[in-house]
């Protein structure tokens, strides 16, 4: 990695160093002023070829609010969950965008979340707290508190809640009441981005999760017992932040194979029993999440570059620079789609047979950093400002 650096990877850096401070300005687009190292692309015009027919909406407190979190909804059951920045949190039924019910968190600034199932809804906090609602009727739960800020969503299968803290340490809580049934932690660098990949919990009764130094971690899901690790990541350069490697996106569970990415690393697929990597790309950059669909892996890379590489091979099969440095989200794979949004609130949809831009809707005015979901062929958008969408592909 070259010295010259993109505006996007140094905010995302320097957030992990700032957010502790008092009186700071957290919202790294403001940092610059006008003067930006690497601008984004102007959009270009498109002929629709498909259309997002909005379905609903619903406003969920002051969304992500002003301090860069990345809060995902979740969807359970045909209910959406949402949550925002100042403590609102909204089950929404998917089908009419109905609000089951809203409670609002006084007191609390969210920084993770949502997680859902196994009868709670789970979330985190700046102040180091893991909050667990009725998933019925929004009541609280329980609190518990852990070693460090929360940044990614909880998860559960209704026995365990597993969260992940920016402090590179994984905690196992029990379901029922919050106590802490497990810690695993691992060595942090001395550099990282700002935020976690979330956890998963697999059929095989493992906890994997991603950390700063490039390795991933299986652990037994019951008792925290050290199952495996492996590097997917090596740290290279002279510099501290040319060896920063976090697997920051989310992990994708593909039957018997985990999918994971890593800034400045590589791409990977490791048996999830073993660890043994059966697939593996060199070379690539993303601290998103991955998308599969008509046999490729996509992945938006650090300068937003849209990628489609066919499986199990080194083959690209197309590349979508239009979005360059828009900051785009993790690609969603969506009937024929693949949908990604950005720091404007555009939601774009590429086509999975040739990167093609083919539809686009405006979600938000003040931008979408949320991951995209796919729920039965229905695109849920959540943007900045709070507004949570339903939207069907015509």
């Amino acid at each position: 990695m070259a010295l010259s650096v993109s505006r996007n990877l140094i905010a995302l850096l320097l957030m992990g160093l700032l957010t502790a401070c008092a009186g700071v300005n957290l919202n790294p687009l403001e940092w610059w002023g006008n003067d930006e190292v690497n601008p984004p692309k102007e959009l270009i015009e498109i002929a629709d070829e498909v259309r997002l027919r909005r379905l609903w909406s619903v406003n969920v407190g002051n969304g992500q609010g002003d301090n860069y979190t990345r809060i995902i909804p979740a969807v359970d059951g045909g209910v959406v969950y949402a949550a925002s920045e100042n403590g609102t949190i909204a089950a929404v039924d998917l089908s009419s965008g109905d609000v089951i019910w809203r409670e609002r968190l006084d007191d609390m600034t969210l920084t993770g979340g949502v997680g859902a199932g196994g009868g709670l809804v789970a979330v985190g906090t700046r102040n180091a707290e893991v909050v667990a609602l009725d998933q019925q009727d929004g009541s609280v739960r329980w609190i518990t508190q852990v070693s460090s800020e929360v940044v990614a969503a909880p998860t559960t299968n209704g026995d365990i809640v597993v969260v992940q803290t920016v402090d590179d340490k994984v905690a196992g809580l029990e379901a029922s009441n919050g106590e802490r049934r497990w810690i695993y932690e691992s060595t942090q660098p001395a550099l990282t981005l700002r935020g976690t990949s979330r956890p998963v919990i697999t059929a095989a009764g493992s906890v994997i999760a991603g950390f700063s130094n490039g390795t991933l971690v299986s652990v037994s899901a019951s008792d925290g017992v050290w199952r495996w690790e492996e590097r997917i990541a090596v740290p290279e350069g002279r510099y501290d932040i040319e060896r920063v490697i976090d697997v920051d996106g989310d992990l994708l569970i593909d039957g018997s194979r985990l999918l994971a990415s890593s800034y400045q690393g590589n791409l990977m697929a490791l048996d999830i029993l073993t660890g043994r990597i059966v697939w593996g790309l060199e070379g690539t950059s993303s601290y998103h999440g991955l998308a599969r669909g008509f046999g490729n892996l996509y992945y938006s890379d650090d300068e937003s570059i849209v990628v489609a590489i066919r499986d199990n091979s080194e083959d690209e099969v197309w590349r979508n620079e239009d979005l360059q440095f828009r900051q785009i989200t993790a690609p969603t794979a969506i009937t024929n789609y693949i949908a990604v949004a950005d720091f404007e609130g555009y939601v774009h949809l590429l086509s999975q047979i040739d990167g093609r831009i083919v539809g686009r809707v405006r979600v938000d005015n003040d931008g979408v950093r949320s991951n995209l979901i796919n729920s039965n062929g229905r695109l849920i958008a959540y943007g900045n400002s709070g507004t949570l969408a339903a939207y069907s592909i015509q």
